[in-house]
């Protein structure tokens, strides 16, 4: 007996954007952007570290720049034409990571800071008495 199996081929469907969400975790160590859809779904990822650079480099501009030029292509492939940016840290590829996405073709609608700022936190324990 010959079984008649239907080979099927999976088609990955283009998912096409509009609108995208990319969010900017800069510390004093590396650089993490994520491209999300406007439900927050994380879509693709890069980071410093995934460049190739190590230690100290990961943490330069530079750096930064190439990860968020990896995220353009990325975004490209999702057919994003309008970008939201929310950027939060207090590292050094805050400012060459806008830019690389300013200088690409893409509508940058908002950029949006969420660096946590403190106030003054919990009370603290009361003092010891000796």
């Amino acid at each position: 007996m010959s079984a008649n199996k239907k080979t099927s081929t999976v088609k990955k469907n283009k998912v096409s954007l509009p609108l995208a969400i990319v969010k900017v975790n800069v510390t004093f160590n590396n650089t993490l952007i994520s491209l999300t859809d406007t439900a927050g779904n994380v879509l693709a990822w890069q980071t410093s570290g995934a460049n190739g650079f190590k230690g100290s480099r990961k943490s330069t501009p530079y750096a930064a720049q190439i990860s968020a030029e990896e995220i353009c292509k990325r975004a490209k492939e999702f057919q994003v034409k309008k970008l939201m940016i929310e950027i939060k840290g207090p590292g050094a590829g805050r400012e060459s990571v806008l830019r690389a996405f300013a200088g690409q073709d893409f509508e940058v609608l908002s950029i949006r800071d969420k660096t946590p700022v403190p106030h003054n936190g919990c009370r603290l324990p009361k003092r010891r008495r000796i």
